[in-house]
């Protein structure tokens, strides 16, 4: 007995320390989330009760923060552009993506030198890339200007300075930062797909479309489903292209949530309204992403 004992004291002794071990290598990250993460978070939500400009004294105002911007024009105008560049943005990165993924995982020579090419922008400084579509967006001398003359189009749009366009221009430049990051995605998924599918689909008869619907888009439903999840949330939080390319307008057409939480806090020192808009953010991501996930069911293939 005092043997059986002995040894269990001593298996517990060892686990001990192994989890001790553990939490160490646990807790760098543990402490950055805390420090860096949790508690910035936790402020943010204790600011958005009171009226704050970050230097006079803090005055509780309860939800009014929260009602005022419901009632807000330029809160209401930022949630819109932020929901119309979503329902345009994700769709298109997710097919171009996708398009890229299948693309170069046709290819037998030079693949990773295309991986490369198309994922290049996506490491890419945003400023470096926004002085590049700063050029090519340029009304008179820019090359989109000088390709629709050289077509016969007399009346070219002035582009991110015309409120039609602006929002456009930056879905299209967004589109060609991030679609090699969902290529990735993409590609991984397609690698793991058998070839003997494709190979008795074809004995079959199946053709390429429909070898595509019923073999490759099942296959990959678990990225499909993460990449989705992603570019939501990606969209809702756009900042730097609006930032750099636009500043919000002209006007207030790309004046997206993101964007208007930065004008509040650091323009315009209303620390409380900031933090109450940004976790209405907040709040539609994770209704979303929750919705999202009780879907996923349906069409999620495991």
């Amino acid at each position: 007995m005092r043997k059986k004992g002995t040894k269990s004291n001593i298996s517990r002794k060892l686990q001990r320390q192994r989890d001790i071990v553990g939490y160490l290598f646990l807790a760098p990250n543990l402490i950055g989330f805390i420090i860096f993460m949790l508690i910035p978070f936790l402020y943010a939500f204790y600011i958005s009760f009171f009226n704050w400009d970050g230097i006079t004294e803090m005055q509780f105002t309860g939800l009014r923060n929260y009602v005022k911007l419901i009632t807000n024009e330029g809160f209401r105008i930022s949630f819109v552009n932020t929901l119309y560049y979503t329902l345009l943005n994700v769709p298109l990165i997710i097919i171009f993506g996708l398009g890229l993924a299948l693309a170069v995982n046709t290819i037998t020579k030079c693949k990773a030198l295309f991986r490369t090419v198309f994922f290049l922008p996506n490491i890419v400084t945003v400023v470096s890339i926004v002085i590049v579509w700063q050029a090519f967006y340029h009304p008179v001398y820019g090359p989109l200007t000088m390709i629709l003359k050289a077509l016969g189009v007399e009346n070219t749009p002035q582009w991110i300075s015309d409120p039609k366009w602006s929002m456009i221009c930056i879905i299209i430049m967004s589109i060609w930062i991030n679609a090699g990051y969902y290529m990735i995605i993409f590609l991984a998924a397609l690698n793991n797909v058998p070839e003997s599918y494709y190979e008795a689909a074809e004995i079959d008869g199946a053709g390429k479309i429909s070898r595509f619907f019923n073999i490759t888009l099942p296959m990959i439903s678990p990225s499909m489903f993460f990449a989705i999840i992603i570019a939501i949330i990606n969209s809702f939080k756009v900042f730097d292209q609006v930032a750099l390319l636009t500043q919000g307008g002209p006007g207030r057409s790309t004046n997206v949530l993101v964007y208007y939480v930065y004008q509040q806090s650091f323009k315009y020192y209303k620390f409380g309204e900031a933090s109450a808009a940004a976790f209405i953010l907040f709040a539609l991501i994770l209704i979303i992403t929750v919705i999202q996930y009780s879907m996923q069911e349906k069409w999620v293939i495991d």
